[in-house]
């Protein structure tokens, strides 16, 4: 049993900042890439920034030069730093990981239960 578990989302006025983390736990023999998503109520889920194993990230447009994702592999824990937030990021955000639970098995997707980010004055 896998388990990715969020924490950090919470009420922000817009320009604060938020940092959120994502902790794996349970039968991992390794995580491959990791990342954060975010869905908006009657919106798809969209995909917010990627990190690979060794550390290179990506992001979509809108957060680009404001979020910040990174991960330390020893605490099988991912993060993204989130500044100068604005309104339309208000969403529940997603952990997200390829994780093999054995050396003999393909990696599988997880995903947490998400944590709510809501930025409004």
């Amino acid at each position: 049993q896998v388990q990715l578990v969020e924490s950090g989302g919470g009420l922000v006025q817009p320009g604060e900042s938020l940092r959120l983390s994502c902790a794996a736990s349970g039968s991992i023999f390794s995580i491959n890439a990791m990342g954060w998503y975010r869905q908006a109520p009657g919106k798809q889920r969209e995909l917010v920034a990627l990190i690979s194993f060794g550390g290179k990230p990506s992001y979509s447009e809108s957060v680009k030069g404001r979020f910040t994702i990174s991960r330390d592999n020893g605490k099988n824990t991912v993060y993204l730093q989130m500044h100068s937030l604005k309104p339309e990021d208000t969403a529940v955000y997603y952990c997200n990981a390829d994780i093999s639970t054995s050396g003999h098995s393909p990696d599988r997707e997880f995903w947490g239960q998400g944590t709510q980010v809501t930025v409004s004055s």
